[in-house]
């Protein structure tokens, strides 16, 4: 009977969260597995997030999918990644690994410190929505630096606007009309805070000194947004970077073809990118 009960309340408690499955667990022991197998602690942290984010290439791109209920979980899906989830997977999982920290529960913990402000989830506003607030506070709490600035950068301000006026796009803001006026505090928050970015125009001239691993994130020239896309730096053989990402629905997690000045030129909407480097923790 003790037993019965215990069995119900976990499946319980569960099946309420439902923030992750059976393959997910799975997914993550073989990501710590091959890190042991390659060695990967031994590494820079650039090339573990790299290491990592080929392991995941061919997965689905999966759109919405923290989307899930009407209260904030932290939402675990490593069958199926969009462009954000797939660099917090990948940084997440190099971080757990260059401290030893190799279980699912210490991933779910390293990627509950990335993707929220202060690493706490106080419901929906607490997620770090905005990639430019994503950049701010991942500063603060040491996980990266903006190295765009000591490239060349020049100075960038969002004038971001885009969540408070289409609440109706996002599933909890629709559930929850108050969020809406937080969500406009922290929009005025981005707003004051000087960025540094590299005009697409000048890329070319800094790609060498991007690093194998480095976080790139492309600036919008879309009315009320901060960040179209982002991904990961590789290193290619011939010394060239670019960009692994998940590009897009009807897409898998890939390399591009194009080396990253040649492969942003061609989206009008992107006007340049911040570049991120990894801090070894």
């Amino acid at each position: 009977m003790k037993k019965n009960l215990l069995a119900i309340l976990l499946f319980g408690a569960f099946a309420n969260a439902q923030i992750y499955s059976p393959k997910d667990v799975e997914v993550c022991n073989s990501k710590f597995k091959l890190a042991v197998e390659k060695k990967l602690e031994e590494e820079p942290i650039g090339n573990v997030i790299v290491s990592i984010g080929k392991s995941f290439i061919g997965t689905n791109y999966a759109a919405h999918t923290l989307e899930k209920g009407k209260t904030e979980n932290l939402i675990i899906d490593l069958t199926g990644l969009d462009c954000t989830t797939f660099l917090e997977t990948d940084l997440a999982f190099a971080r757990c690994i260059k401290e030893k920290k190799t279980t699912f529960n210490d991933y779910e913990n390293e990627l509950k410190k990335i993707r929220y402000r202060d690493g706490i989830i106080n419901q929906y506003p607490s997620r770090l929505n905005y990639f430019s607030d994503w950049i701010y506070d991942n500063i603060k709490k040491g996980i990266v630096k903006n190295i765009s600035k000591e490239l060349g950068g020049v100075p960038l301000h969002f004038d971001v606007t885009f969540m408070s006026a289409h609440p109706d796009l996002y599933v909890q803001l629709k559930e929850n009309p108050s969020f809406v006026s937080i969500i406009k505090e922290q929009e005025s928050e981005i707003n004051k805070r000087e960025y540094f970015y590299i005009p697409k125009e000048k890329i070319t001239g800094i790609a060498d000194k991007i690093h194998n691993g480095d976080l790139i994130a492309f600036t919008s020239g879309v009315k009320g947004l901060d960040i179209n896309h982002v991904g990961i730096a590789v290193k290619m053989d011939d010394g060239s970077i670019h960009l692994m990402h998940a590009p897009n629905v009807g897409y898998k997690v890939q390399i591009s073809d194009l080396p990253l000045a040649d492969y942003i030129s061609r989206v009008k909407k992107d006007t340049g990118i911040i570049v991120l480097r990894a801090v070894e923790p």
